[in-house]
């Protein structure tokens, strides 16, 4: 369908609900890296800890979280209902910021795009973990046959059973393979929730140091302590604050910058380095990463050398071999808006081809057929 024109999205009114015109529709000013920016709100007459506005590289917008930039845009019928604020930064290869869109300094929760590093971690404590396994222990897997059976073959060789996992009963996070799941009688298991390769690993090195299996999940935990420096160091700097996944592991804030630098470190480790193979597992297996029917696997089975992991609440990370990097969150956690935003930020990559026309197609759908889409506002 023909894209129907921006517009601007009214005053803002005095109780702060988001509104600033221009932000989705102004035009797009150029760097010199070629790169498109959107310009600024104008700044809060005193900084916050979270203005992103005097870090030297970074520029964009930033400001108070009513002020983050519209990334992506819901058109129905032509016309704009609705709106997806968020922040997003983009590296290039020397690791410099080339563009910062709304609050890319301040502390968020990765959520599942973290797991890169847990595993790295698992692998550091002395796990010894490569191809399929170590990429499902990287892994939001979506629950297909293929993903249990794997995790029900580790449990087994490393001496476990699944009532030792303290992930969540859970169904396939993939919905058509959540409909056969359910057809077939089965009902939520801890092996079928979408983080059960992580705990895995997590239990089985535990396991094998003697370390507690019990308390795996405490953040007091050895694992827990090493899996937490290996995130503050993989995004040059501290982790912000310590707080609780949906799987129930500890979970590292750090910065959006800061996230995209670890995965920037990943694709450009030393062979053999733990980081390295944790890279190049998701890289070769990412079906065991995602599944078949997810963007991340796509993206990483058609772009060669391309690192990427999703994680909730809208979170998405990538690294490409060169070590240009990106990572974004909308800030309502709104899924639905990540694969547009993804595919115009990788566009601002250079990366473009059928998986990104595949990963940015958000239709909107009316009376069952395609009346609109999501699209990327920035």
């Amino acid at each position: 369908m023909s894209r129907a024109p921006r517009t601007p999205e009214g005053p803002r009114i005095s109780d702060g609900t988001p509104g600033a015109p221009g932000e989705a529709g102004a035009p797009n000013t150029p760097t010199t890296s070629g790169i498109a920016r959107t310009p600024g709100t104008a700044p809060a007459p005193e900084a916050t800890p979270s203005d992103t506005s005097g870090i030297s590289g970074i520029s964009g917008t930033s400001g108070t979280p009513g002020s983050l930039p519209v990334l992506a845009e819901v058109v129905r019928s032509g016309f704009v209902e609705g709106h997806h604020r968020g922040s997003l930064v983009v590296l290039a290869a020397d690791g410099t910021v080339e563009l910062a869109l709304g609050e890319v300094a301040t502390p968020v929760f990765p959520r599942s795009s973290n797991k890169p590093m847990q595993a790295a971690g698992i692998l550091r404590a002395g796990l010894d973990l490569a191809g399929e396994r170590l990429a499902l222990a990287a892994a939001s897997h979506s629950g297909e046959v293929f993903h249990r059976d794997l995790v029900q073959k580790m449990l087994v060789e490393h001496g476990l059973d699944a009532g030792q996992l303290q992930c969540p009963p859970d169904l396939p996070l993939d919905p058509v393979e959540a409909e056969t799941y359910l057809a077939s009688g089965a009902v939520r298991d801890r092996v079928t929730m979408n983080c059960s390769g992580k705990h895995t690993a997590m239990l089985a090195v535990c396991a094998q140091r003697g370390w507690s299996t019990e308390s795996y999940l405490d953040p007091g935990h050895p694992l827990q302590q090493l899996i937490h420096s290996v995130v503050e160091e993989a995004a040059g700097e501290p982790v912000a604050a310590v707080g609780t996944d949906g799987c129930g592991a500890p979970l590292m804030a750090i910065t959006l910058t800061g996230l995209a630098r670890a995965f920037r470190s990943f694709v450009l480790a030393a062979p053999g380095s733990a980081e390295r193979r944790v890279a190049d597992a998701m890289r070769a297996h990412p079906e065991y990463v995602a599944g078949t029917r997810r963007p991340d696997t796509w993206l990483m089975r058609e772009v060669p050398g391309a690192l990427s992991k999703m994680g909730a609440e809208a979170v998405q990370a990538v690294a490409l071999p060169d070590g240009r990097a990106l990572a974004f969150k909308i800030d309502d956690g709104g899924g639905r808006a990540l694969g547009p935003v993804l595919a115009r930020a990788l566009g601002l990559l250079g990366v473009t081809g059928p998986v990104v026309t595949r990963i940015g197609t958000a239709p909107l759908l009316g009376g069952a057929r395609e009346v609109g889409e999501i699209r990327a506002a920035f």
